[in-house]
């Protein structure tokens, strides 16, 4: 990395707060890579060589079994992946592929485990860094377990208008892979944008619209212990 590149990475929070000494330790076999989009760059089953923050660009986490493929995550600037297997050394569970062009820093999982054994600071953020990703994930299996597909997508797009502070926007994926990250078959998506009409849901190819939000609020019943991240 050059040195504007050390720094940039330096101030982030999962490093900000670690001695330099293990900071230097940690950065000489680390680097930026850029990457195109649609490249899978990390493959389900093999080793963890390296923790990736994404600095840039978005990833999307995905897994494979029996000839059906389902999206897990989507991690975006500054997020982290593959952290639990770097940290433990063993298998990655899930693939990851870019969304689009993404600068990630790469840092070999050997230097992860050597600085947390030696820094405490730097163990301390990372025990935050996966209690986050733990926390991701629980709201995750509530949200499909909890509620139907008509509701996990009118959470969904209350979300997206919240995020926009507008009733109208433009859904940031597609549907395919909407679909895929909410559990849901494309059809079983299609399908639930049709229920929701009767609730002033409005789709036109990508754009939503959104004529109603009381109504589509007493269908969704958001809670804060599934939808809201900062809990």
């Amino acid at each position: 990395m050059r040195d504007e590149e050390r720094q940039s990475v330096r101030d982030l929070p999962l490093f900000s707060t670690m001695g330099q000494e293990a900071f230097d330790r940690l950065t000489p076999a680390s680097f930026l890579q850029r990457f195109p989009a649609g490249l899978t760059i990390i493959n389900e089953g093999e080793s963890a060589d390296f923790l990736h923050v994404v600095l840039e660009g978005a990833v999307e986490l995905f897994a494979q079994a029996n000839n059906r493929e389902s999206a897990i995550s989507i991690v975006r600037p500054v997020e982290t992946f593959i952290l639990a297997a770097a940290v433990r050394d063993v298998p990655q569970l899930m693939s990851g592929r870019t969304l689009m062009p993404s600068r990630i820093l790469m840092i070999p999982s050997r230097n992860i485990r050597e600085c947390i054994e030696q820094d405490r600071a730097f163990a301390s953020a990372m025990i935050d860094e996966l209690a986050g990703s733990f926390r991701y994930m629980v709201r995750t299996v509530k949200n499909q377990k909890l509620r139907t597909a008509v509701e996990r997508l009118a959470n969904y797009l209350l979300v997206c208008h919240t995020k926009e502070g507008s009733t109208s926007f433009t859904l940031p994926l597609e549907k395919q892979l909407l679909a895929s990250l909410m559990g849901m078959t494309p059809e079983s998506l299609s399908r639930a944008f049709g229920t929701l009409k009767a609730y002033g849901v409005e789709v036109d190819g990508a754009n939503v619209t959104l004529s109603n939000v009381a109504d589509l609020t007493t269908l969704a019943k958001p809670t804060a212990f599934i939808d809201n991240p900062a809990i």
